[in-house]
């Protein structure tokens, strides 16, 4: 059973400034019935795109230190083994 509370909560009164906000644009265009959109707008976005940046070059350097990485220790172990021609037959 809902409530008088609950009844009045969900009929609220129509907001024209709202209607035309771009939020309720975009949830109208893929069709929702609420100008809803999970995620919203982050009102500081220089933090967070700082913090991508810092990450991209994160992962930049430990792809780059992987493949040098595999690299160095084959010749290492090619220099071990003795196996520097690589036995082509």
């Amino acid at each position: 059973m809902t409530s008088e509370r609950d009844a009045a909560h969900t009929q609220l009164p129509p907001d024209p400034a709202a209607y035309d906000s771009p939020r309720a644009v975009a949830a109208r265009r893929r069709g929702l019935d609420a100008p809803y959109i999970a995620g919203g707008i982050d009102p500081n976005p220089e933090v967070g795109l700082r913090e991508e940046r810092k990450y991209l070059r994160l992962l930049i350097w430990m792809v780059v230190a992987l493949v040098l990485g595999g690299f160095v220790l084959g010749v290492i172990i090619a220099i071990a083994t003795g196996n520097l021609a690589g036995n082509i037959v």
